[in-house]
């Protein structure tokens, strides 16, 4: 049957398969008609799970309020029919593999059955003849199929399949792999077969989608010499040659067969639960797509199975993932995919946890996997690593990442101990990464090559969230959190003490004392990676958050703890990122400073940045003050700047060092004030994120998706944006443009700090200049106190004393009297800032522990030596105030002198805001006053003088109507009159245009030389009454046919310019085009396009400006340039109307420029409206010209003053018609107007209707198969917006042939549609695509919001959308306008990245 391999007949091939095989087969299982059989037991009942396996591409959806964790998904079936439809649900696009969760209660907290799969009647009970007969099938046929496709004999079958004498009939198979590219496999089987280009890319089309292709058949001799040129094409310096082998007819016939009857046995499974209980305990892990999609529709279809499936499949964990790894197949063909289906499942991830230790399991994977990054300290180093092999190691990340992602409530003690043994095994991993990759600043000459850094920033981030749920699984548990911290601090020391000098170095300031390990950031190795630093800083919050931390002296004693040392690698890193601020790591590349913006940015910074701000908490809660600030001052390297050793001269040494200062006092600032974080003070994730984004909008109003990218994600992927959004911010709706903003409420300004640990420097200096901005726009100075942050956790408490220890009051008077003694190139403003910011902690920080003390007296207190420093402190405050370079901060000091004396409290702060309030309100009352006197004057004024005001108001009307009668009878002269027998002349005025070129100005006249509009000619359908009418076939163009097919358009952006600049200008882009080949332009300078100069709108013609002549045309006398330029106009529009060569000689022109007018025209009048009466239609006169702009000004000039009636009389009169209706129903040419109307009515044409909710188009999409492909693949269906037609986008199926060029099915469809111009709706991807010809074409925004005012290109966000009227119609009118190539070219002019995309092929 399945012989025939290079040319089959699928429809026969199936026929004879159903009849001979399956048709038998059936009977014998089920006793009776298997059709009669299959239609009761569907009948009898419908499982609970759905099961449904996705493509490629199909859409499924999560609701974000029911479902368990983000891979719970439903089809777009079982969501239209369940409650999820009203919640808050994302939709996206599948990558296949996975399956319908509709029916498993474990993934839904509610709702987890559709209408469809609700619990109804009760499963048929098959008989037992049936079953016994199952028994015996469903074995032999799935070892068959195991067998078949796991087969690597290539010449012969086993042994009890072979019942025929051997033939010598072979093929050449080529197999798919990850590679090669898709022009590269074209190219190589031309090369080798010797085939045209269309046979080489169905062979291609049909390898990328069933995994394999029989390239030639014949004997074994030539198959074989094909399959070695194959190589020998394929293969290059960097590419190992395409996998090629000979197979026997047989076992090509044999394997095909076994594909399909594993989707005849996947189609029984689907019919009944208890086809699928006879299968149990098979396992397999060589098949592909068939057999994973049995898998789905089996073993996963029945909890007590899926456990058994889970169990082997831990055992086989190792081998399955190595083998993936060193695959080249997707991974959705791999059956490593189906770890998202178990690990997901939260009773089963705590079986498997138990039972199996599958994090061990797991982790230890990871580690076996990547022996080769392993350098000899036994640190990953992954300099030349394989991108490819990474992204396939991400894999066994995620999965750790699935077993993690449901915390358990109720732990059991071998629970606890499997899970503490993963916990374990997983520091083992994180202890390769500690100090991986270490740095060492580049001095002299400037680094050759940058190191590959990527790969270890891609892995952090992996990391990121485990290492939170590793964190959060321990806090469930006291005495597990103990535990895993005493094992993470063992790990952290063993990598802090290995290689450690035994030498001291000795650093005085103040009389304190200090003793360290000789180390400089600037010469000696760093490292940013430290993960096991920061996970145990993450334990130590969790211990703080639990109150556990009163017992971790029993795990850990004080002398073990180290703080000194457990603090000093995050500050080394902390100190690079102040060096790399300073310009001291310039020489090092590009890799050091985007791995410095990685650390920092939302996407690392949790478990990297925050994280070594914490351990610094850690420190200077645990540390002598003193002794925590002499440690900084070393690593920073600024011992000598706070000496008194006379600084060095050197300009660039000396702004480092400022830097160097800058970096560390913001560092103590984060350290003693930034305390949101739960753990870390009493506060909730709540709080948090809403001073995260209270901090994001006060840099300015943003949108929902800029919001949420600022903003980390959980486990879930979630931000907790929309819990607190609207607790902090108002919504503001997008107009027909742009997107909707949140604009902070003003009640929430008031927590603004300008020293928010999160802020990039750029965005600190916009943050702090927009709060500036208003505070002066509100006549308030423009001081910005920071608000008063929450009172640290008792574990955190003693971090204050850095802030009245005697090297901090030596750190703020050595800045401070700096500045007083105008030393400038020893300060900053920015240094001046932190300093007062750090002054003003001590009152506005404290409350709570000094609630009773007031600044001055905190200072003074138990400070010893250091009482003399805080009066020196506040005296250099008060002397500050008259530096002039800090006259803009002035505001600032007197505040905070005011705070230190105890003038503004922390109530004096409501005070403060109280007087504000109750100064608006009297100004307010005052206005009020005010202006209700006013309004009694002048109410008495008019009392008054009441018959004055009554006669002027008469005097007036009688003026105004004198006015309106002679404007009507000035109206209504034959001078205006514009139609007919009674013509008036035209009135030549002096016209006078400016060139946009050369920026000088000519009058226009006949004997002048021509000046000339850039314009634009495209052949448009914007008129078609029958979208059917194929255009080719439509008639003479010079006559065009009632339905409007295809007309010739001219617009022009209306720019003027000298006939002789506008040649200079185009010969001036040709010869640029000449020099610069190689780059690829948007315009075809060829056939005459260029750019207008002023608004760079695409033109391939310029329009003559002719002065209004009072005589005929044709008796005029033009200058030679003027009729230059027309015969140019003229010409454009003949090549482009007809697609012809140019031909100034030829009889159709005048025609072709008639007929442009003529088109244009209607196209601008748009749709007259027409009355039925009697069946006849009648013109309403003032609808045919309202939307043309060149009558309303001629009639402006008769219609300035006139009331709606003289407008009406004037526009009749212009016209030379009657101004009753009546009488012009006996003019005999209205008659023939009107038979004409009745008969060639015009209807305005309008894009297609589109749904309300984008799911309905999804659907649509869902349901949408191509016409000329017989699988059941999901494509890349686009909608066209013209006529509606469904097309099949970028897929070889559905390339056409056009005049010798392979063509998409967009582009061939354009063609007929739209005359080449076209606007389709990809659907999968929320785009527009605007194209022109064959090879213009840019994206544009779908007319599809979500609630946020914001359109979703790719349904990345996945949040629901729904059309926009407003954006639509701005669509409507790009169309009708005529504006798709001006749009296209605009677009691609600033996105050049599409220049390198097919449209072709679209």
């Amino acid at each position: 049957i399945y012989s025939a391999e290079m040319d089959p007949l699928l429809e026969k091939q199936e026929e004879m398969v159903q009849a001979a095989i399956f048709y038998p087969l059936e009977c014998y299982l089920f006793g009776e008609d298997p059709d009669t059989f299959l239609e009761k037991l569907q009948q009898s009942g419908i499982s609970q799970l759905c099961g449904k396996v996705f493509k490629g591409g199909e859409t499924t959806y999560s609701c974000r309020d029911c479902a368990v964790d983000p891979t719970c998904v439903l089809c777009m079936d079982c969501f239209q029919n369940s409650i999820h439809r009203n919640h808050r649900y994302k939709m996206h696009s599948s990558t296949g593999g996975g399956f319908c969760d509709c029916g498993d209660t474990e993934a839904w907290k509610a709702g987890p059955v559709c209408t469809k799969h609700e619990p109804g009647n009760s499963e048929c009970q098959l008989n037992e003849e049936v079953m016994e007969h199952s028994r015996r099938v469903f074995p032999s046929v799935v070892k068959y199929i195991v067998d078949m496709l796991i087969w690597e004999e290539e010449k012969e079958l086993p042994p009890e399949l072979t019942i025929r004498e051997k033939v010598d009939s072979y093929y050449c198979v080529l197999f798919n792999d990850e590679h090669h590219s898709y022009d590269h496999v074209i190219y190589s089987l031309q090369r080798a077969l010797g085939c045209e280009l269309g046979e080489a890319q169905l062979h291609t089309t049909a390898i990328d989608k069933e995994g394999r292709r029989a390239v030639k058949a014949g004997h074994y001799a030539s198959c074989q010499e094909a399959k070695e040129e194959i190589k020998r094409h394929s293969e290059n310096v960097s590419q190992r040659p395409l996998h090629v082998e000979v197979l026997h007819a047989d076992v090509m016939a044999h394997q095909k067969f076994a594909l399909r009857l594993g989707s005849w046995l996947n189609k029984l499974m689907s019919y009944s639960i208890l086809f699928f209980k006879i299968l149990k305990y098979w396992f397999f892990t060589g098949a592909r797509k068939v057999l994973h999609e049995l898998i789905f529709s089996s073993f996963f279809m029945e909890m007590d199975y899926k456990k058994h499936f889970a169990v082997e499949f831990v055992k086989y964990y190792k081998t399955l993932q190595k083998e993936y790894i060193s695959d080249d197949h997707d991974r959705v063909l791999s059956v490593t995919a189906l770890s998202v289906q178990i690990f997901t499942v939260p009773t089963l991830a705590r079986h498997l946890i138990e039972e199996q230790n599958v994090i061990t399991i797991i982790t230890e994977t990871l580690l076996e996997v990547l022996p080769e990054y392993l350098d000899k300290n036994d640190k990953f180093n992954f300099q030349g690593y394989s991108q490819d092999k990474l992204n396939r190691v991400y894999a066994v990340i995620y999965d750790l990442r699935y077993v993690l992602i449901s915390k358990p409530t109720v732990w059991t003690n071998r629970l606890r101990e499997r899970f503490l043994e993963g916990f374990v095994s997983f520091l083992r991993i994180l202890t390769c990464m500690q100090g991986m990759e270490e740095i060492k600043r580049q001095i002299g000459q400037h680094i050759e090559v940058d190191p590959d850094w990527e790969a270890a920033i891609a892995i952090q981030m992996q990391l990121k969230n485990i290492l939170l749920m590793f964190q959060e699984w321990c806090a469930c548990d006291e005495e597990l959190l103990l535990r895993a911290y005493k094992e993470c601090h063992k790990a952290v020391m063993r990598c802090s003490t290995n290689g450690r000098s035994r030498e001291k170095t000795v650093f005085h300031l103040c009389g304190h004392t200090l003793e360290s390990r000789p180390y400089r950031v600037s010469s000696d190795p760093v490292s940013i990676h430290l993960p096991l630093s920061r996970t145990l800083a993450g334990l130590h919050v969790q211990l703080s958050k639990t109150g556990t931390i009163s017992r971790l002296h029993e795990f850990v004693s004080p002398e073990e703890f180290q703080v000194e040392l457990l603090v000093e690698y995050p500050l080394r890193c902390l100190v690079l990122v102040a060096q790399v601020a300073a310009e001291m790591w310039r020489r090092n590349g590009l890799s050091l400073i985007s791995q410095v913006f990685y650390y920092q940015d939302v996407k690392c910074r949790e478990e990297m940045y925050d994280k070594d701000i914490i351990m610094l908490q850690i420190g200077a809660s645990l540390m002598d003050p003193n002794h925590f600030l002499l440690l900084l001052l070393q690593r920073y390297e600024l011992a000598d700047a706070f000496k008194k050793i006379k600084l060095t001269k050197d300009q660039d040494l000396i702004k480092q060092c400022n830097v160097l200062i800058e970096e560390m006092l913001q560092i103590i600032i984060y350290v003693v004030g930034e305390r949101y974080v739960p753990g870390v003070s009493n506060v909730t994730k709540e709080d948090v994120i809403m001073r995260e984004i209270i901090h994001l909008l006060c840099i300015e109003p943003m949108a929902h998706s800029a919001i949420t990218k600022s903003l980390p994600e959980n486990e879930n992927n979630e931000t907790g944006l929309e819990n607190v959004i609207d607790k902090v911010a108002t919504f503001k709706k997008p107009g027909v443009s742009g997107h909707g903003v949140y604009e902070l409420r003003d009640e929430c300004l008031k927590e603004f700090n300008m020293f928010f640990y999160h802020y990039t420097k750029t965005q600190h200096s916009k943050a702090e200049h927009t709060q500036k901005k208003r505070r002066k726009q509100e006549n308030r100075d423009e001081a910005l106190p920071p608000p008063p942050p929450p009172d640290f956790c008792p574990a955190f408490s003693n971090v204050v004393r850095i802030l009245n220890c005697d090297v901090m009051m030596h750190i703020l008077r050595t800045i401070l009297q700096r500045a007083v003694e105008l030393e400038t190139h020893l300060w900053t403003e920015a240094m001046i800032q932190m300093v007062w910011l750090v002054l003003v902690f001590p009152p506005w920080l404290l409350t709570g522990f000094f609630s009773s003390l007031n600044a001055f007296a905190f200072f003074v207190k138990g400070m010893g030596s250091s009482a003399l420093n805080a009066v020196n402190v506040l005296m250099l405050l008060e002397k500050l105030k008259r530096v002039p370079q800090l006259e803009a901060q002035k505001d600032t000091v007197i505040w905070i002198l005011q705070v230190h004396n105890g003038e503004i409290s922390m109530t004096g702060k409501n005070k403060e805001k109280a007087e504000r309030k109750r100064k608006a309100e009297a100004a307010r009352l005052h206005r009020q006053k005010i202006m209700a006197q006013m309004s009694a004057l002048q109410r008495n004024f008019i009392e008054t003088h009441k018959l004055l005001y009554e006669n002027t108001l008469e005097a007036q009307g009688k003026e105004d109507a004198i006015m309106e009668e002679e404007s009507i009878s000035s109206a209504i002269d034959y001078s205006r009159i514009a139609l007919g027998p009674k013509r008036g002349p035209s009135i030549a005025e002096k016209e006078v245009l400016t060139c946009i070129l050369c920026q000088e100005e000519q009058e226009v006249k006949l004997e002048s030389a021509a000046m000339v509009l850039s314009a634009c000619v495209q052949k448009s359908t914007a008129l078609t009454q029958n979208r059917s009418r194929i255009l080719e076939l439509s008639g003479d163009p010079l006559f065009m046919h009632p339905d409007l097919p295809c007309g010739t358009h001219t617009g022009s952006c209306g720019h003027v310019m000298h006939a002789a600049c506008w040649q200079k200008y185009f010969e001036a882009m040709q010869l640029n085009f000449r020099q610069r080949l190689h780059v690829e332009q948007i315009f075809d300078l060829e056939n005459g396009e260029y750019l207008c100069p002023l608004c760079k709108s695409l033109c391939n013609t310029v329009i003559p400006i002719v002065p209004l002549q009072a005589q005929k045309i044709n008796r005029a006398k033009y200058s030679s340039s003027i009729k230059e330029m027309l015969i140019l106009f003229a010409t454009t529009i003949y090549r482009v109307g007809l697609k012809v060569a140019p031909n100034e000689a030829d009889y159709r022109i005048p025609m072709m420029t008639w007929s442009t007018c003529a088109f244009t025209i209607q196209s601008i009048a748009g749709k007259p409206e027409l009355l039925n009466g009697r069946r006849m239609r009648i013109l309403v006169l003032s609808e045919l010209f309202s939307n043309t702009e060149m009558f309303q000004q001629s009639l402006f000039s008769i219609s300035y003053a006139v009331s709606e009636e003289g407008q009406f009389k004037a526009l009749c009169s212009y016209l030379s018609l009657p101004t009753n209706l009546f009488l012009l129903f006996q003019e005999t040419c209205f008659c023939v107007m009107m038979t004409l109307w009745e008969l060639y009515p015009r209807k305005r044409n309008s894009l297609i209707e589109l749904p309300e909710d984008y799911s309905c188009l999804l659907n649509q999409a869902s349901q949408f198969r191509c016409p000329r492909s017989s699988d059941d693949e999901q494509k890349h269906p686009v909608l066209c917006l013209f006529c509606g037609a469904m097309l099949c986008s970028q897929n070889t199926c559905c390339q056409e042939l056009v005049n010798g060029e392979e063509l998409g099915a967009c582009t061939s469809h354009a063609l007929q549609c739209g005359a080449g111009v076209c606007m389709f709706l990809k659907i999968r991807e929320c785009k527009v695509v605007l194209i022109e010809g064959k090879t213009r074409g840019c994206l544009y925004p779908a007319p599809y919001l979500d609630e946020y005012g914001e359109t979703d290109p790719g349904l990345k966000r996945g949040n629901p959308l729904h059309l926009c009227r407003e954006r639509y119609r701005k669509l409507h009118l790009l169309w009708q306008q005529h504006c798709i190539i001006e749009e296209i070219a605009r677009s691609q002019e600033t996105n050049q990245i599409f220049f390198g995309f097919n449209w072709q092929l679209l």
